[in-house]
């Protein structure tokens, strides 16, 4: 391949490989990781020691195991799944998955991808959380399940409904229809973009109701507290 074919996925400058962001957009990425949330992996200021929480997360226990964010939501982050999904540039889901692994929950059982109703998949052609599973699961070796959670019920776009808002539209809007896909197992829920987290809690209660172990999030971006 000419080296001109090879463009950063966010800005479209010349870089040296395929998959790989130029050195001004990386820069512009905020990596997430430790210290951290035990509960949600909402980002510290400081280390406030093993199994701390925030106060969130001890005021109300969230389903999920945990929240696995490569990067926060920002300028440069959110040009990959905006393509992605909006551009149709389906070989971002490699570039975002490439760096996911790095967040992969250990012992993790089963990718299954935050789904799309039929309505909407139809519509795009897609569904862009099951090409981040597949990716991951082809650099993992771990089980991608796409159809064993479904959403049946079609909800509004969530863009600009608030918190309280997404979580009354998404509630109950999530069923499994592969239990033993679930039962027993670690699921890790995959998904681009995290923001106040009704679509995955809803998820979540789906999946943890059809017997899965526990649910933990991996997705590519997340929206922090100072960003909502």
């Amino acid at each position: 391949m000419c080296i001109r074919d090879r463009r950063c996925p966010a800005c479209g400058a010349v870089v040296e490989a395929d998959h790989r962001l130029c050195a001004t957009c990386w820069c512009g990425l905020r990596f997430l990781g430790t210290p951290a949330c035990a509960g949600c992996d909402r980002p510290f200021g400081h280390d406030r020691g093993v199994g701390a929480r925030c106060a969130a997360c001890i005021a109300r226990p969230p389903r999920l195991a945990g929240i696995r964010a490569v990067v926060a939501y920002g300028p440069v982050s959110r040009m990959l799944p905006v393509k992605l999904k909006h551009g149709g540039r389906i070989g971002l889901a490699e570039t975002m998955a490439r760096l996911m692994v790095a967040r992969m929950p250990a012992g993790a059982d089963v990718l299954i991808p935050v789904p799309l109703h039929r309505w909407r998949l139809w519509a795009r052609g897609f569904n862009q959380a099951a090409l981040l599973g597949q990716a991951l699961s082809k650099a993992t070796g771990v089980d991608h399940v796409p159809g064993a959670l479904v959403r049946w019920r079609r909800t509004p776009l969530l863009r600009g409904l608030g918190r309280k808002g997404r979580a009354r539209v998404t509630r109950g809007a999530f069923r499994v229809v592969d239990r033993a896909a679930v039962t027993g197992r670690r699921v890790v829920l995959v998904d681009d973009v995290h923001t106040t987290g009704a679509t995955a809690d809803a998820c979540a209660q789906a999946l943890l109701a059809a017997g899965a172990a526990s649910v933990t999030l991996l997705c590519w971006a997340r929206v922090l507290a100072e960003d909502d």
